[in-house]
């Protein structure tokens, strides 16, 4: 059977469903075990890696904190392990997001709530099918033929359906590898702001979570040491030795941060914290504002057009990194006009309280959300800063404020303003804001370079297969 692609294509490459491709290299599509099969009793906490949707990356499989089976229950499910080349998806929810199996991940299991992809031998080029199946033509249309309104569901014959362009193998193999080079860039440009928001959260546990340099201090007084320089130990990680050798410049800017630490606890409404610090509601920090949703039964309301209102949601903030810059759906201005929808201003802090909660991101330019995310819009004389907003948020223990819904993981918007946040000396809260400053403004470059990089892979994919730009050799 001879499908229509989702792009237009060059010279007589075949169009097929990706069930008739799997067949053709003796793969198949296949579904992970049912609940039935493996029990929540079956994990344990050494063993071989189960591959659930929440481990599905974007081409890639997230391993941290992913569940394992025992070698015994892995040769019992042995139909459901994963191979080298095979592709696997979540079925429900985001079902748009697939991963590449890597050849360190073969032998894992394809695990309960998930697809999997086998091409088989010979036919498809691995690398090609799973950039093939993430430009975004691809993802929608797996999205718009999946079942459910609210949580889509995906399964063996919806993806068996899903259209794909076959070239010839030495075509996908050039294709495949030249989109690889801009993933490869996109991966490294996300490690690195990874590494440099673990930085700055790392700097802003120890001194406004943990408060080493505080408790740094105490020690030292009950030890008849010098309080100063033990908390330069605190917050720099260097011995008195190291210290000694430091330039001049640098230690005496190092001696006066550490200077702005207390050196005592007193107790308050919340537990011991710093002397003279204190808990403040975030509606007295922040203007907290709620997003809203038009009616879903009124689609002129909403759009995909670049042109409107950015409108956020919680799977967006997901996918965001420290800066929200994207959204997967828009408003149009009469929708923000109609429904009253506030107006989300640059550099405003973004929390999720429904459904997932403790998702945080900063806006990069105005944009809008629903009614799952909370804004703190800081007023221009403010105490703390986004930067330093976004790290509490992060840090925030939101088992602490319970759940008001029965159904679902939820706050209400009064547990939101009423949010306790911690203010220390404003003094320190400057220094600590001019310290990470130029670390968020890199990962803000290093986000723009990665859109940059992610949208000339996606308008290179349909040229390669149209013949409008010429496949490399």
């Amino acid at each position: 059977m001879v499908f229509d692609s989702v792009f237009s294509l060059y010279q007589d490459w075949e169009t097929l469903s990706l069930g008739e491709v799997c067949q053709r290299g003796g793969g198949n599509v296949q579904t992970g075990p049912f609940g039935s099969q493996l029990h929540a009793s079956d994990y344990v906490a050494e063993g071989i890696p189960s591959v659930m949707p929440q481990n599905i990356g974007d081409n890639s499989i997230l391993n941290t904190g992913i569940a394992r089976i025992t070698e015994a229950d892995a040769q019992r499910l042995s139909k459901y392990r994963i191979r080298e080349g095979d592709i696997v998806y979540s079925r429900r929810g985001d079902v748009e997001r697939r991963a590449l199996v890597r050849k360190s991940e073969e032998g894992w299991l394809c695990g309960t709530g998930c697809l999997r992809i086998r091409f088989g031998e010979g036919v498809v080029y691995p690398r090609y099918a799973a950039h093939y199946l993430g430009h975004p033509a691809v993802r929608e249309w797996i999205v718009r033929h999946a079942h459910g309104a609210t949580m889509p569901n995906l399964n063996t014959t919806i993806l068996s359906e899903l259209p794909f362009v076959l070239p010839p193998w030495t075509v996908q193999v050039s294709i495949g590898d030249v989109i690889e080079l801009y993933d490869q860039k996109i991966d490294l440009n996300r490690r690195i702001t990874q590494t440099l928001e673990a930085m700055a959260q790392a700097i802003f546990k120890s001194w406004f979570v943990d408060f080493d340099p505080v408790k740094a201090k105490i020690a030292a007084i009950e030890q008849g040491q010098d309080p100063l320089r033990a908390a330069m130990r605190a917050i720099s990680g260097k011995t008195d030795a190291e210290l000694a050798q430091m330039p001049r410049g640098h230690h005496d800017q190092l001696a006066a941060t550490a200077t702005l630490f207390p050196d005592a606890m007193e107790e308050s409404e919340l537990g011991e914290i710093p002397k003279g610090w204190a808990f403040q509601a975030a509606d007295l920090m922040a203007e907290v504002g709620i997003g809203k949703t038009p009616p879903r039964k009124e689609p002129q309301w909403f759009s995909e057009g670049e042109g409107d209102w950015r409108w956020v949601s919680i799977k967006d903030m997901g996918t965001s990194g420290v800066f929200q810059q994207r959204s997967s759906e828009f408003l149009t201005s009469g929708a923000v006009s109609r429904f009253n929808v506030r107006v989300v201003p640059d550099r405003t802090v973004l929390l999720s309280f429904k459904l997932t909660i403790g998702r945080v991101a900063i806006t990069d330019g105005p944009m809008v959300t629903n009614e799952a995310i909370a804004h703190f819009k800081l007023p221009d004389d403010s105490a703390i800063s986004s930067e330093y907003l976004y790290l509490y948020l992060k840090s925030f223990d939101y088992s602490k404020l319970g759940s008001t819904s029965s159904i679902a993981d939820a706050v209400n918007s009064k547990t939101i303003r009423e949010m306790p946040i911690i203010i220390a000396n404003s003094d320190l809260i400057s220094c600590f804001t001019k310290s990470v400053i130029p670390v968020f403004q890199e990962v803000r470059n290093r986000q723009n370079e990665i859109a940059t990089l992610g949208a000339t892979r996606d308008t290179l994919l349909p040229k390669l297969l149209s013949g409008e730009v010429e496949v490399p050799a």
